[in-house]
Parts: C-alpha cells; structure tokens; sequence
C-alpha cells in the first residue's frame, strides 16, 4: 500500500521502468524463438506492472476523493484494520499530525504507528484513532467457527505472520 508521496511517485517511476521491460521482452528477438520463456518473463513483469497500477490507482482514489463525501472502505479481516485506519486518514486529507491532534496522541506516535501498520499500538490508542476518524461500522459482523475453535496456544510468531498475510 502506498501511503506517502514520496512513495507514490517512487511507484510511479517502477511502474515505468516494469513497463518498459514488458515492451522490451516482448520485442526481443532472442526471446521470440522461445514462446513459453517470453510469455513466462512478459507474465511475471505484467504481473508486477498490474500490482503497481493497482496501488497507484488505490492512493489516487484515496488523495482524489471529496472528504465531505462519505467513503466505505471494506475489510475481509480484522488484520487488515491497520490498512483501513491509514486509507480513512489519507481520505480525510488529514496528515499525521492533525490526526494525531485530534486522537490526542503525538505525530510522532502516529507516524510510527502507519510505518509499521500499527502492530505497535495499544487497543486505546487505535480506538482513539478510530474515534478521532469517526469511523462507523455497519453491518459488522464477526464468523466464530466454533467447530475449528484452535485449542492449542498461539505462538506470537504464528500472530505476526498472520498479520503480514
């Protein structure tokens, strides 16, 4: 997720220069006589070229969008409540310090908490955040499959890995 400036024209410029890859394979001659390694080659780069389109066009829509007009941002699940709370804060057209004024929290903690997808922050202070964005939730609903219920203790590792998924 791009979630600066700076980063989204450092998108932009990789996007660039994977485009030119996929134009460069698909021209080269060497790679012409192998069918399959071309298409292998082309497919892995458009791969990265469609990613990148779809991250920039993501923060565009964030950084475009008229902050009087109410915005729905979903989540399959509550581990990606981190990337809600930064897309809502980029909606707003809030930067980290007004958001941080208004959780009553510093910049600094604010900027911490985005960089690292606020796997640092309290439960009070991503309430706060949540407060602060005025966040509405609607229709939550929450599956408990009691059936698959885990019976065995979770390993802080397992926890985080599940976060990066």
């Amino acid at each position: 997720m791009i979630k600066t400036e700076k980063q989204y024209h450092s998108t932009q410029e990789w996007l660039h220069k994977f485009e030119h890859t996929v134009s460069e394979i698909e021209n080269n001659e060497n790679l012409k006589s192998d069918p399959l390694r071309q298409k292998l080659y082309r497919d892995s780069y458009q791969s990265q070229v469609d990613e990148l389109r779809e991250q920039i066009t993501e923060y565009e829509t964030l950084t475009t969008h008229d902050p009087k007009t109410p915005l729905i941002l979903k989540i399959q699940d509550i581990n990606e409540l981190p990337l809600l709370l930064i897309k809502a804060r980029m909606a707003a057209k809030l930067s980290q310090k007004e958001l941080a004024d208004l959780a009553g929290l510093d910049e600094a903690q604010i900027q911490e908490y985005e960089e690292k997808d606020y796997e640092t922050a309290s439960f009070i202070d991503v309430m706060a955040v949540f407060d602060a964005l005025d966040i509405n939730v609607q229709k939550g609903e929450f599956l408990l499959p009691l059936d698959k219920l885990r019976r065995t203790p979770i390993t802080k590792e397992e926890l985080l890995g599940k976060t990066k998924n």
